[in-house]
């Protein structure tokens, strides 16, 4: 499917006219990849939650940022737009029954949830992030998560918060976290690992499948409205990681220990803000510190994501299997 068959342009006078909507139409926003923190990879975890909803039988229709239209499904209409311009698409809410909202920004959210108003938009499942709670120690004025999330909360439109862990495909798009994300480069070309907290760092990974089948639950039933799903795995040490790798590719990779200043004149080399790297670093180093009780909280939460996709949650060394030419 490529963009011109919808597409959505700030230069065309006439936005073209989409098929009449029907019931259980679903809008999927996509954004570009985005390195600030707890951003997920909206195209990776979209791609995945359409193929399930046309498994399903429900219709799908994704608004696309440049960059990201090809690679759906040929039965997904496809608008080539933005999220965060919602009123130059505003034609592609038109008969939606529910949206899978991600990469919204808080500047242009309101327009967006306008939009999804006027064309009598059902349900809201925001795609969020982990630990937006915290922003709540600083004035709502800084709030990034918070904001979107209080807009929806607020918009008049059942809704759905799913807040993720990081996710396994990110390194795919070169979305949050920084940690791993030079790994494929350097496990190809040295067969080597430098990182920070080798020994010491662990963080929460869930598989992007995993990630589209909570929020295909919420956008098709009625049983996760009003909440909000905490999308976590349990956290995985980063020698362990490592070793995944190692064993699908069946030979040994070297590790070599770097300071947290070390890697962080790495990961700023390769275009990471401060801000995601020192929240890489923090967790990093905060799941190792206070793993029980941090794998305790993510067996603790209800309804667990294998509650919610009604089976065993897919593992490191699956995605790992699933994507060894990275590292090849």
């Amino acid at each position: 499917m490529n963009c011109s068959d919808v597409r959505c342009s700030e230069q065309s006078e006439m936005e073209p006219e989409l098929e009449p909507g029907v019931a259980g139409v679903h809008l999927l926003t996509v954004v570009s990849p985005r390195r600030g923190e707890g951003t997920s990879p909206t195209g990776i975890v979209g791609r995945h939650l359409a193929r399930q909803l046309l498994a399903k039988g429900q219709e799908v229709r994704v608004i696309a940022e440049p960059g990201q239209c090809d690679g759906w499904p040929d039965s997904v209409k496809v608008v080539e737009g933005s999220i965060t311009r919602p009123s130059d698409c505003a034609h592609a809410f038109e008969g939606v029954d529910a949206i899978f909202l991600a990469g919204a920004h808080p500047s242009t959210v309101q327009q967006a949830l306008t939009e999804a108003r006027r064309a009598a938009v059902e349900k809201i499942v925001l795609l969020s992030s982990h630990g937006p709670e915290y922003e709540e120690a600083y004035p709502p004025e800084t709030w990034y998560w918070l904001a979107i999330e209080k807009a929806v909360e607020h918009s008049g439109i059942p809704w759905t918060h799913i807040r993720p862990s990081a996710v396994m495909g990110a390194v795919l798009e070169g979305t949050y976290p920084a940690t791993g994300s030079d790994w494929p480069d350097t496990v190809r070309t040295d067969g080597v690992v430098r990182e920070a907290l080798l020994d010491q760092g662990h963080y929460p990974f869930i598989h992007e499948e995993d990630l589209a089948a909570v929020a295909m639950a919420a956008l098709t039933s009625d049983d996760f409205t009003g909440m909000v799903l905490e999308a976590v795995a349990p956290p995985l040490s980063t020698r362990s990681r490592v070793r995944s790798i190692a064993a699908a590719l069946k030979r040994d990779i070297d590790t070599v220990e770097l300071t947290a200043d070390e890697s962080r004149a790495v990961w700023q080399a390769r275009g990471w803000p401060d801000g995601t790297i020192d929240v890489t670093l923090y967790a990093l180093e905060e799941y190792g510190t206070h793993f029980t009780e941090l794998l305790q909280w993510t067996r603790d939460q209800k309804p667990s994501v294998q509650d919610i996709i009604g089976r065993p949650l897919r593992t490191y060394d699956d995605w790992i299997r699933e994507h060894i030419g990275l590292f090849r």
